[in-house]
């Protein structure tokens, strides 16, 4: 399988007429198929009071000012917002894309990243501990994607959340639901990513421990009868301006490695052109 290529722009230390610029470029450069942004609510690099965008709210504007990219958060913390209002934003933006969106999500930050910590207490969130977050995701996807899909409303009793009438209308574009996107590299995590993931997306770039951590989703796809072959693998690669041979051979790793998702990550500030130094220098 020929790898499809996307960048990623992590919307902190930067102006929304930056980003837009990238991603406005980029949806005319039929060579970079998928953009991304993060899921933060504070800045996890550079000055700490730095702007950072809300994720869903960003992705939504560029949805409305692109046309071909397809297009996610990678990913999204399931512990900022409820499944089923997710799952509503979600829908409201497939819809603003034209049926473009990859619904990413995960469990949310470790707890060992400060920076990103920080950010639950300062918007008044709970911070549960790992399992309670993996066990949420696991009811969260299992929500959405009847939410996308379920033609009456519903209660559900579960172990984390519990909805009475639940009902999602209007419904995505895309048909039976957008792809689900699930980053992590617990092994709870990668259950999780088993049993409901359309990609599965190691976040760093370190691609032996990817590899590692691939082989065990393997052994969990097959102990519940599912074909590893049918989740697709997603890296993110960071990206060097100065250097960009060491990016070229960091894609080829990756792509002998099976990974078919390569998302190139772009530092601010973005060079002039960046799309097309992207398409050129490092994709063709």
């Amino acid at each position: 399988m020929a790898p499809r290529f996307g960048i990623a722009t992590a919307p902190m230390q930067v102006s929304y007429p930056d980003i837009l610029r990238v991603w406005e470029e980029a949806d005319a450069i039929p060579e970079i198929e998928h953009a991304w942004l993060f899921d933060h609510l504070m800045p996890i690099g550079g000055d700490p009071g730095g702007p950072t965008f809300e994720g869903w709210s960003l992705l939504s504007a560029l949805a409305a000012r692109t046309g071909r990219l397809r297009l996610g958060l990678l990913v999204t913390s399931n512990r900022f917002r409820p499944p089923a209002m997710l799952a509503k934003i979600a829908a409201t933006v497939d819809i603003v894309s034209g049926g473009r969106l990859e619904f990413g999500i995960g469990a949310g930050s470790r707890p060992d990243h400060p920076l990103a910590r920080r950010e639950y207490e300062a918007h008044g969130l709970p911070f549960h501990d790992a399992a309670h977050a993996v066990g949420s995701l696991a009811e969260a996807c299992t929500l959405i994607r009847r939410l996308w899909t379920d033609t009456e409303p519903f209660d559900f009793e579960g172990e984390y959340h519990r909805l009475k009438g639940a009902f999602c209308n209007p419904k995505p574009v895309q048909r039976p639901a957008p792809p689900i996107v699930i980053g992590g590299r617990s092994t709870a995590t990668l259950r999780v990513v088993a049993e409901h993931a359309d990609v599965w997306n190691f976040p760093g770039d370190d691609l032996s421990a990817a590899i590692r951590r691939g082989a065990v989703l393997d052994r969990f796809c097959a102990e519940i009868g599912r074909d590893p072959g049918a989740i697709a693998r997603s890296l993110v690669l960071p990206v060097s301006y100065d250097d960009p041979s060491r990016t070229r051979d960091a894609i080829a790793g990756a792509v002998d490695a099976g990974f078919s998702h390569l998302v190139l990550s772009l530092s601010a500030p973005y060079p002039d052109k960046v799309a097309h130094w992207v398409a050129e220098e490092l994709i063709s």
